[in-house]
């Protein structure tokens, strides 16, 4: 007879759990494989079993026999990432049986291309039952898969998310590769958004001093203030594709004139697959200020 689902429950849900240990919470085999068509618990390997809480990403990792690690682990968290279409997962450096995603009966090298993941050889503080990383782990490892900037804006996003504290950086930093170390002073969780952090990277190139989240009378926030005079907005699809959004921005526009700023309009595409356009627009702007 199938027991309540309270009698299913796991404590942790993102901890993996053993045939022997499901035995001695009173599973027999024939309770643990009604608990397995009803979705209770997740046979993801052998003696591996996941409970219901566990996200698809923890699921395959555990399929392929390690954990949620990189930019997987910070998708899952929604801090920002430049691309997370594919499943990074840490295993040990002496991890063998590898398996698919897809199939726990076939083995990882002769997976498709699709179900193989990025597998990360590495050794983890994570408990021996966790099938996901510890977040500054993850941090530090995605300097390796998306590059600098990219990680600087996923650093931000968790910092201004609460997601990690200005003392986690310490550890972040011992963590990642020793050439990286110099960049902790570019770190800044007032950044709201990916392509903020992008801007703000690329505007700091020229020198001057920059104001983020700053507010100005009559307009409201505004994303970056450089050298005083010229604001550079970030847009997405998500905030400016109705016409009422549309035309906020137009009155901010006319509004940020009437106070003598000058405006620059970049979108998320154009600073992640195109920065130098940007780049190009702050050096014309510059070159036509009158100098005090």
């Amino acid at each position: 007879m199938l027991r309540s689902s309270a009698a299913f429950a796991a404590p942790t849900p993102t901890a993996a759990v053993g045939y022997q240990q499901l035995r001695a919470m009173g599973y027999s085999r024939k309770t643990l494989k009604a608990a397995i068509d009803s979705g209770h618990l997740f046979h993801a390997r052998r003696d591996v079993y996941l409970w219901r809480g566990a996200t698809p990403r923890q699921r395959s990792a555990a399929r392929i026999g390690g954990r949620v690690d990189c930019i997987s682990r910070l998708a899952e968290l929604g801090i920002f990432v430049l691309d997370e279409t594919e499943l990074h997962v840490q295993v040990a450096p002496n991890a063998s049986r590898l398996r698919s995603s897809a199939d726990r009966r076939t083995p990882l090298v002769r997976a498709p291309s699709t179900h193989r993941g990025r597998v990360h050889w590495r050794c983890t503080g994570a408990a021996p039952d966790d099938t996901v990383t510890p977040l500054v782990e993850a941090l530090a490892q995605a300097f390796g898969c998306q590059g600098v900037r990219a990680t600087i804006a996923s650093i931000d996003s968790a910092l201004h998310t609460g997601k990690v504290s200005e003392r986690d950086l310490d550890l972040l930093f011992q963590l990642a590769p020793e050439r990286y170390r110099v960049i902790r002073g570019l770190i800044d969780g007032r950044a709201e958004s990916g392509p903020e952090t992008y801007a703000r990277l690329i505007a700091r190139e020229f020198g001057l001093p920059i104001e983020l989240q700053k507010r100005i009378d009559g307009v409201g926030r505004v994303d970056l203030v450089v050298d005083g005079w010229l604001v550079i907005e970030c847009d997405s699809r998500e905030f400016h594709s109705t016409w009422e959004a549309q035309q906020e921005d137009h009155r901010r526009d006319m509004a940020l004139a009437a106070r003598g700023y000058a405006r620059i309009r970049v979108t998320a595409h154009q600073l992640f697959t195109e920065p130098h356009v940007l780049r190009e627009a702050i050096r014309g702007l510059l070159a036509t200020r009158p100098v005090a």
